[in-house]
């Protein structure tokens, strides 16, 4: 029997705010997986208005009820394909958020969009609520694009962006790891089918580039959105100390960067207005043990304040969405 959302709590976010939309359980004993299958068509609603939807008290905290959550509101897990975050697999594609060093910020972005085959939702379960800070702030992609001037998006929306990694370095991932295999013949079917340029260049070094588009219109409502990593991924992002430091070796041995699609640099002040566009259209919650985070990846970006441990948060993304280069 459907339940409905008349036996859920609903709150709604602060004026002005668009996410997330706090759900929680009316009576104890509640079943959210089957409450999740028997509602999916008016979830993936409230999920297309608000961006994102925080389930909070259904569970104490569980791998297997998140895996079968996933499952019941938008199919099987996705696996972690093309990486640019270390992290590793608990159970069944679903894994930990990232193994990125708990006193490091890091910034706002949708995840995987920088692939042609991208995650329409993203899931996060808090297992272990943080001691202190490791909040994972949010940000309505459709507000931060209704923020930046119309020169910057029609720049973004007429050139693209280009996306430029260089492996072997000594900084970020290994080409191993990122690609998930020790061949490189895989390597370069894997780059071949995905639009992405590669180079050798000895070693263990190897040099990527893809153009991506920054502009996107959503598969299901048709919102235009600000969907990309140009700002996550350019240098000018990182502390500055670190920031100087990855300059002063050259930009061949950036781990990660980010240009125009022609290959020409962006500039400092069009780097400057998209953070703060980010930045005024934050929103943070705290962690509680048991919650459950549903965004909508192309609407909403995520990020994740440094923390003091312990902290555990895990991750699962669902319904795959394919794209041209």
């Amino acid at each position: 029997m459907t339940t409905g959302f008349a036996d859920v709590r609903e709150t709604e976010p602060a004026p002005g705010r668009s996410l997330p939309l706090v759900v929680e359980p009316a009576y104890a004993g509640f079943d959210l997986v089957k409450w999740a299958a028997d509602n999916r068509p008016a979830l993936h609603r409230r999920l297309a208005r608000h961006g994102g939807i925080l389930f909070r008290g259904f569970t104490a905290g569980s791998v297997e009820v998140f895996h079968h959550f996933i499952t019941a509101a938008s199919g099987e897990p996705l696996p972690y394909l093309e990486r640019s975050s270390p992290r590793r697999e608990v159970e069944g594609n679903v894994y930990t958020s990232t193994e990125h060093p708990a006193n490091e910020a890091i910034f706002l972005h949708n995840e995987q969009s920088y692939n042609l085959t991208w995650p329409l939702r993203i899931f996060f379960h808090c297992t272990v609520a943080p001691a202190a800070g490791g909040a994972t702030p949010v940000a309505d992609c459709r507000r931060v694009y209704q923020r930046i001037s119309a020169r910057t998006r029609d720049r973004f929306a007429e050139r693209g962006y280009r996306y430029v990694r260089n492996f072997g370095t000594g900084f970020g991932l290994g080409w191993r790891e990122a690609f998930q295999t020790d061949d490189r013949a895989t390597v370069e079917r894997y780059c071949e089918a995905n639009g992405i340029e590669h180079r050798w260049l000895g070693g263990e070094r190897l040099s990527t580039a893809q153009v991506r588009a920054a502009v996107h219109q959503h598969p299901e409502s048709g919102e235009t959105t600000w969907f990309n990593h140009v700002t996550f991924f350019h240098v000018s992002t990182l502390d500055p100390v670190l920031s100087r430091a990855m300059l002063s070796l050259g930009r061949d041995r950036l781990p990660n960067n980010t240009y125009y699609g022609d290959g020409t640099e962006i500039e400092p002040e069009v780097l400057d207005e998209l953070r703060a566009a980010y930045r005024a259209e934050t929103v943070v919650f705290p962690w509680r043990e048991g919650d459950i985070l549903m965004l909508d990846n192309m609407l909403t970006a995520h990020g994740r304040e440094p923390f003091t441990p312990p902290r555990r948060i895990l991750v699962g993304m669902a319904q795959p969405v394919r794209t041209t280069p």
